[in-house]
């Protein structure tokens, strides 16, 4: 089950709560859907009861307990518990790996994407530093996922003139002898028209300054992945480390992992293919090594897109990229038979798994400009 698909369960629980006459409330457009936060448990969590609890009249823990054995009904939901002040905590199961695995292959590379910036203008603003560049390169990308267009636009700013993300360019200070650094196009406020007061006036784009702590030296000489990847894993107040351990083939380098992990997706696809199976999606048990971790990984995708996009941090998408790949390392024993074991639907339901594992790292690591070889 995907968080979209979660959301929708949620949103459905309430709808049964309101025909029931249990609640008196409209039911809201959408119901927000995030891994837990500390305190938290389960899969996801969503603050949907505190969200109603004004409009109900009702304390909101006492909205929860009204939600919960709605929720607890629906397909694809093992469990609910209440946390703090009445957190809804999800725990998936009883067909919601299988609901995954099938979304990723029927979206493929647009698995994760959503509308949340739809027709949304995304102005970046940076200096003409490398770090800068790379960050804005990868966030056009990330931006699209989302429906928006992000435009790149380079300035000149003295070191001791930095500006907040947000500032407007009007207002902004430059050096150098460059006359008229380059501006974001402004989207000027439609004209009022009398005969439809009701129309809103369409808010200019923000603005967004990125300014990455500069790498120490030049990357270049690591080659364009190991690059990519120095200068934007790190969060961007972090200083970038250039070195050539993210050459090393081994494990404490988290981009050999990340791009190793989807070479076995695709190795373990090659030896099934060998053994006449193929990938057919289905559920894996808990208790499966790393089988619960992916699922999850896999599951929290979309939202890591959405905050990379929304928080101009690619950073995240690239953390979130070595979680996955560090679950499949986990998993990935368990997939192909051994021995004289024949292939069965157990392992069919792994195979479907890692391969859409191998879709999601491959897409992540396509959206940093970073190559995912087959072998490796």
């Amino acid at each position: 089950m995907t968080p979209v698909e979660l959301s929708r369960t949620v949103l459905r629980a309430v709808r049964r709560a309101v025909d029931e006459g249990e609640l008196s409330v409209v039911v809201p457009v959408r119901a927000v859907v995030t891994p837990p936060g500390p305190g938290g448990c389960g899969d996801y969590a969503t603050n949907i009861a505190l969200q109603l609890a004004r409009p109900a009249g009702r304390p909101a823990r006492q909205v929860a307990e009204i939600l919960r054995p709605h929720l607890t009904r629906s397909e694809g939901v093992a469990d609910v518990a209440i946390t703090g002040p009445g957190f809804l905590n999800i725990r998936l199961g009883g067909g919601a790996g299988a609901s995954l695995v099938r979304e990723i292959q029927r979206r493929r590379d647009a698995y994760g994407h959503g509308d949340i910036l739809a027709g949304q203008i995304v102005p970046l603003r940076i200096p003409y530093d490398i770090r800068a560049e790379v960050v804005a390169d990868t966030l056009v990308r990330i931006v699209a996922t989302q429906g928006g267009r992000a435009e790149v636009h380079h300035i000149h700013i003295h070191p001791s003139r930095a500006e907040p993300a947000g500032t407007d360019p009007s207002q902004a200070k430059t050096a150098g002898n460059d006359p008229s650094p380059a501006e974001p196009p402004r989207t000027n406020a439609p004209q009022a028209d009398p005969a439809r007061p009701h129309r809103l006036h369409r808010p200019r784009p923000q603005i967004t300054t990125l300014r990455p702590t500069p790498a120490p030296e030049d990357p270049t000489p690591l080659g364009p992945d190991a690059a990519r990847w120095a200068l934007l894993h790190p969060a961007s107040h972090d200083r970038p480390r250039i070195s050539a351990d993210h050459l090393l083939q081994r494990e404490s380098n988290p981009l050999f992992r990340v791009r190793y992990a989807h070479a076995r997706t695709r190795a373990l696809i090659r030896n099934a293919a060998a053994l006449g199976c193929t990938g057919d999606p289905g559920d894996v048990p808990e208790d499966v090594p790393g089988g619960g971790e992916l699922v999850g990984a896999l599951a929290g995708y979309p939202a890591v897109l959405t905050q990379a996009a929304l928080h101009r941090a690619p950073d995240r998408l690239a953390r979130h990229l070595v979680t996955t790949a560090d679950a499949l390392l986990a998993f990935q024993h368990t997939v192909l038979p051994l021995g004289d074991e024949k292939p069965s639907a157990a392992h069919r339901a792994r195979l479907a798994l890692a391969e859409a594992a191998g879709t999601v790292l491959a897409g992540g690591l396509s959206l940093l400009g970073i190559s995912a070889p087959d072998y490796l």
